[in-house]
């Protein structure tokens, strides 16, 4: 299992980790398989969505801060119940396929850290699984 460590820079964050997952995967030499990355915080989570575009990431945070506001009447007394709603809504782990050795994303697609109670230090677990096929 390997760790990306992150520092976040601010309250709400999209973190293109993309290229950091790319680097395991390669290193872990699994030509074929699945690349299982996790999120182990409960007010930040993870996404795959377009990376070329820095619009798409502005818009999703612009509309899950409209959808749920940082000040909505939430019971949750530490003030960050909107980063536990929007990190539910976004997911704690993604399975990305892994075929020739490469991440198998479509030509737009990004892997995201999404933070919603920065700043902080943030960790991520990526392991492999390699095929049945593939030992």
């Amino acid at each position: 299992m390997d760790i990306i460590n992150i520092r976040t820079k601010s309250r709400s964050e999209f973190v293109d980790i993309t290229s950091k997952v790319a680097e395991i995967v390669s290193k872990s030499k699994v030509k074929s398989g699945l690349c299982i990355i996790f999120c182990p915080h409960t007010t930040a989570g993870l996404t795959i969505n377009e990376n070329a575009d820095p619009d798409v990431v502005s818009d999703i945070q612009n509309f899950l801060n409209k959808l749920i506001p940082h000040n909505g009447s939430y019971k949750h007394a530490e003030g960050n119940a909107d980063a536990h709603i929007k990190a539910s809504l976004m997911g704690s782990f993604l399975n990305v396929l892994v075929e020739d050795g490469k991440l198998v994303l479509g030509t737009w697609q990004g892997i995201f850290f999404t933070e919603f109670d920065g700043p902080r230090g943030r960790n991520v677990y990526v392991t492999m699984l390699p095929a049945l096929s593939d030992h």
